[in-house]
């Protein structure tokens, strides 16, 4: 296998000059679906954000015609570099009939469950005994840790463009809450939990009531610290039209932080992996 060095170097020269190499982008895209790279890593207490896997993405679309693909005696009309993912059962992924689509070049960990409806698109990362329940999106480059229980009907954003912004980020073991949308570069600390009907962007304020201060976005990024209980709250506007009209604009609350009561609430059924 190429080594990731010497494939960011050939996706760099083939974005630059709109050109790839014959063999470049389907070794672009195993590497992605077995994990050995990532549109973002860990990098000590944080995350690197690798510019370059988006650009490898961008390149393969642009590379690529749109042809008739046939799934389940069905066609469907897609880039010819993104069929549907191939899972076998050595994978060790559980994934439940029903409309679900895995796009080549995610990656999924062993032990990851996906109930139907789900969609996971290119340059996503689900590590292993994570939980997509039905109606999840996991969107392109989006970044899942292990341990996650992602409920039914979340929407975690995808990001391509412009290339060197934030992907969506949710570390180990959180656990997100039913109709909860994470956008824009969100990042979910681990073991955070959210609360159902939650939608997170960095315009979104979150306001830590246990230690009574206001967490702002820091260069596009909002960060839900670890272990953090988040559920939907509401701001008042100081505006006299807002004032009359008793009008409030959304905002997130960090109720708690988990304890042990928290934990088994949120405790996962690992018979259920």
């Amino acid at each position: 296998m190429t080594s990731e060095t010497a494939l960011r170097a050939e996706v760099e020269n083939a974005y630059d000059s709109g050109a790839a190499a014959s063999g470049l982008l389907e070794a672009f895209l195993k590497a992605l679906d077995c994990g050995q790279v990532r549109a973002a890593q860990p990098a000590g207490s944080g995350w690197q954000v690798n510019a370059w896997v988006k650009k490898g993405i961008l390149l393969a679309f642009r590379a690529s015609k749109v042809v008739e693909m046939e799934f389940a005696g069905n066609s469907f009309f897609d880039k010819q570099a993104f069929p549907l993912k191939h899972i076998a059962l050595d994978d060790g992924i559980r994934l439940v009939p029903g409309g679900s689509a895995i796009r080549k070049g995610a990656f999924l960990g062993k032990g990851v469950v996906i109930m139907p409806p789900t969609y996971v698109n290119v340059g996503a990362y689900v590590d292993s005994s994570t939980m997509l329940d039905s109606h999840v999106l996991i969107g392109s480059c989006a970044q899942v840790g292990n341990s996650v229980h992602v409920s039914a009907g979340v929407q975690v954003g995808g990001v391509l463009e412009p290339v060197g912004s934030l992907p969506v980020i949710v570390e180990d073991h959180a656990f997100i809450g039913g109709n909860c949308g994470l956008f824009s570069g969100v990042l979910v600390r681990k073991g955070a939990v959210l609360a159902p009907g939650l939608q997170l962007t960095p315009s979104v304020p979150l306001y830590d009531c246990v230690n009574e201060t206001v967490l702002a976005p820091e260069n596009g990024r909002l960060e839900v610290p670890e272990n953090a209980v988040v559920v939907p709250g509401v701001r008042m506007r100081d505006s006299a039209f807002a004032q009359r009209n008793r009008l409030g604009s959304q905002a997130a609350l960090i109720v708690k932080y988990r304890d042990g009561k928290t934990d088994a609430a949120v405790a996962l059924e690992e018979g259920l992996r």
